[in-house]
């Protein structure tokens, strides 16, 4: 058999790895510059719905080769699904079968229901994962090296997983240096609901408060460091974000009315002027950042 040079590499593509990308936005992009940085071993095949996204990839080197098929992909030793978490349960109905040595590796920011929705033939194949990083920025042309390194991923419901593809998951992510975390999809959707979904809805919330007032312009003229920040993730896709807040739903909104609940609290405390209490309830909030720090 004949080897194919990947010219622009140099390199005979049926010595490499061959890794399938589908979705190439900000995620599966940094995966892609990471995994470059960590080997050249690595050939990668992207596939896309949008067109634009496809061509960019390929301008700035994030694929080698672009596939319209499924089965196509179906070739590649490693899948990462880097879509939409509804698109994610979608598309892993339409891969089966897979070669028993493929792994396929979801980056949804739920868990439950897309564990749940993975065909039984080939649940062997796949490994639930969430990166707990990103940017409010999406498409290959926010694609960051060094996104993933220091952040951690979570793997959900791993013992029903194959011992290979564990093993293949686990080396990935170590090697693009990030902390790997083990615990179920049920418990991992409660966790991300108080940390991440929630403090979207927060935020999408505290620019739309602004943007209902007459005068916005003139009050966002005046916007500080600690506006910007807050409302930095309100940048962020609303189409991946209506997918996550409902299959989410029912930890969304418990995050959402514990936030509420000391939001009132708050309230109730100025509205009294019970000054030394909402100085202490303060405090209590600095504390978090005994953890974080």
């Amino acid at each position: 058999m004949l080897y194919s040079l990947n010219k622009k590499r140099g390199r005979y593509v049926m010595a490499m790895i061959k890794v399938g990308i589908v979705g190439l936005g900000l995620m599966g992009g940094s995966l892609s510059l990471a995994l470059q940085k960590h080997s050249k071993d690595y050939y990668f095949i992207g596939l896309d719905h949008n067109k634009l996204h496809c061509k960019e990839s390929l301008e700035l080197g994030l694929v080698d080769e672009i596939v319209t098929s499924i089965e196509t992909l179906k070739s590649c030793d490693i899948i990462f699904l880097s879509i939409p978490v509804d698109g994610i349960i979608s598309f892993t109905k339409q891969l089966s079968p897979l070669k028993e040595s493929c792994t396929v590796i979801d980056l949804g920011s739920t868990k439950e229901k897309i564990s749940l929705s993975i065909p039984s033939e080939i649940r062997k194949n796949f490994v639930a994962a969430h990166p707990m990083t990103g940017t409010e920025k999406f498409g290959p042309t926010a694609a960051l090296e060094n996104l993933y390194r220091d952040k951690v991923v979570v793997l959900c419901d791993l013992e029903k997983s194959g011992e290979y593809q564990q093993k293949i998951a686990k080396d990935l992510f170590s090697h693009i240096g990030m902390n790997i975390v083990c615990m179920g999809a049920k418990e991992h959707d409660r966790h991300a609901a108080f940390i991440s979904h929630m403090p979207h809805a927060v935020s999408y919330a505290m620019a739309n408060s602004v943007m209902a007032q007459e005068d916005s312009k003139s009050i966002i003229a005046l916007a500080g460091g600690g506006f910007r920040d807050m409302s930095r993730i309100a940048k962020s896709s609303p189409n991946m974000w209506e997918d996550i807040f409902r299959q989410n739903k029912s930890n969304v909104l418990e995050a959402i009315h514990s936030f509420q609940s000391e939001l009132k609290k708050c309230q109730k405390m100025v509205e009294n002027e019970e000054w030394d209490t909402l100085n202490n309830w303060m405090l209590d909030a600095n504390s978090l950042h005994d953890i974080l720090d």
